[in-house]
């Protein structure tokens, strides 16, 4: 019997890893695609971004290793101090944080530069892990939803004023949880309605957010909707299977920075819906085996550590297309394992590795 759960162990580790593999190696190589044209008039060279995508990733690869090599409940032991070094890091941010395009989101260490709103994605699925088991299964009524809710607060603010992509990430991941620890889900339309005012809110306190709703609703009477429309010109020319990989015309300066929220559009011009399909099916499946470890979990914050891995995945993966197609209006999501950016990739993967380590040491021993 110990004989049999080892090897269906191992070969939940296998699945999860070989998918992680390929959509990472999915993302390099359309990323190298993608980024060739930008690296090579910006820098002189056509593999600029993806050498520091790859580094990135190597790096992502490592972490993944080690954090899913320890069992997951000394990351838990550290989810205070996890979140209270998230909002340290995010006040830094607001105070000596690096400006690019009119938003302060990274800070720099020496020639390397860290966004630590992706880190605080991580700090707070660990945190609500940590908080909700401490309740001892006290996870019923409205006051367990909002004292739960209020410590997210001070996250969400220190990220959200100049990060309003991510604070709604860390919000739905914060609503994901805790509507999966509990039983009484008819009292969520109240704790909804409280997040849509809170929403609403940041919205209105800027006046460039209000702006973009307009893009959206009419993209081609504004300067700023050039990005949306030219997106959706790459993906229709992209038909079923795509002009090629490497063919796109799009990514030649007419998608602003297509190696980055725009991969996606890149990804249907040269792979067509045939890739486009491929992409969605790779993070269905890694979703799938998310929640199947979460089933399998023998405590409730192994279980919750994956629903909000699997959450914060989802999120920003339908959000990236829904942005792309011009379902919703431009917020600024990367698609996770394939857009550029370092600091999300090695976050990501660390993720996936937490996720691998609820697999082998909180499987529960029933099943």
């Amino acid at each position: 019997m110990a004989q049999k759960r080892a090897t269906d162990l191992s070969k939940t580790d296998r699945t999860m890893l070989v998918l992680v593999v390929l959509l990472a190696a999915f993302g390099l190589a359309v990323l190298f695609s993608t980024s060739e044209y930008n690296g090579r008039v910006r820098f002189g060279d056509s593999a600029y971004y993806f050498k520091k995508q790859l580094f990135a990733t190597a790096l992502g690869m490592g972490a993944m290793y080690m954090v899913s090599s320890v069992d997951y409940h000394f990351f838990l032991k550290l989810a205070p101090v996890a979140y209270l070094l998230s909002m340290v890091l995010s006040t830094a941010v607001l105070l000596f944080g690096q400006e690019i395009n009119g938003s302060k989101r990274w800070l720099n260490l020496g020639p390397l530069s860290f966004q630590p709103s992706e880190f605080a994605k991580v700090a707070v699925i660990l945190f609500l892990a940590w908080q909700i088991e401490r309740s001892q299964k006290r996870t019923e009524g409205f006051w367990f939803m909002c004292r739960t809710m209020l410590t997210l607060l001070p996250i969400v603010g220190l990220v959200g004023s100049n990060n309003l992509s991510t604070a709604i990430i860390i919000l739905g991941i914060g609503v994901i949880l805790i509507f999966s620890s509990n039983p009484k889900y008819m009292q969520f339309i109240g704790l909804g309605s409280t997040g849509i005012g809170f929403v609403a809110i940041f919205l209105a306190a800027e006046s460039y957010r209000l702006e973009r709703l307009a893009i959206w609703r009419n993209p081609e009477k504004y300067e700023k909707g050039f990005q949306t429309i030219q997106g959706l010109y790459a993906i229709g020319s992209g038909g079923i299977f795509g002009r090629g990989f490497g063919s796109s015309l799009q990514k030649l300066g007419f998608v602003p920075e297509a190696q980055n929220d725009m991969i996606f559009s890149i990804i249907c011009e040269e792979l067509g819906v045939a890739g486009a399909v491929f992409l969605i099916l790779l993070f269905a499946l890694l979703l799938w085996r998310l929640g199947v470890i979460a089933m399998h979990a023998k405590d409730l914050a192994g279980a919750l550590i994956c629903g909000g891995i699997m959450g914060h995945l989802a999120i920003q993966v339908i959000l990236n297309i829904a942005v792309v197609t011009n379902t919703i209006p431009n917020t600024g999501i990367t698609l996770p394992f394939v857009s550029y950016g370092g600091t999300s990739e090695v976050f990501l993967l660390g993720e996936m590795g937490l996720a691998m380590s609820v697999g082998r040491y909180g499987r529960n021993s029933n099943r």
